[in-house]
């Protein structure tokens, strides 16, 4: 079984390299700008997110990156899962899942409603892993971004 451990200052090295390698797997590795002085600024300074590590030993061999989000529905915070990921050999050996269940709990423990993520719609086998975990997909919501000088436009020219 595999332990767990949360992130400290010092792993922002670590946590681009796992950023890095699932943006590999995604063939998204273009679209990286993140640093390890803008990690630590948001992790560690402005603490909007969290990174939680998978051990094999004192290995870290998988990572989770999450925040909190608020739903109005529920009138209470759940937990976004922006990144899951786990190194290749170590796949299949139910770190994946074990990153999942840790993350339900700390859910439960902070009196969350919900855990959610996104997806590709090309990453059949993670799809097929997460509805094996009971996950459903949102079918009937599609994703907005703005970004970059749209963001910029939107708010008005301003910064």
């Amino acid at each position: 079984m595999p332990s767990f451990r949360y992130a400290q200052k010092e792993d922002c090295p670590l946590i681009l390299q796992f950023i890095k390698e699932l943006a590999e797997y995604e063939n998204l590795l273009d679209e990286v700008v993140a640093t390890e002085e803008l990690l630590y600024e948001w992790l560690f300074v402005k603490e909007k997110a969290e990174v939680l590590f998978a051990l094999n030993g004192d290995e870290e061999v998988g990572f989770a990156l999450f925040f909190h989000n608020f739903s109005t529905f529920l009138g209470r915070a759940g937990i976004y899962l922006e990144d899951l990921y786990v190194k290749p050999r170590f796949r299949g050996c139910g770190y994946g899942k074990a990153l999942l269940q840790e993350l339900a709990n700390i859910a439960l423990d902070r009196g969350c409603g919900r855990l959610e993520w996104w997806c590709l719609d090309w990453n059949k086998p993670s799809i097929a892993f997460y509805l094996s975990l009971g996950a459903e997909p949102m079918d009937e919501w599609t994703v907005y971004r703005v970004s970059g000088d749209a963001l910029t436009d939107l708010a008005g020219g301003k910064k």
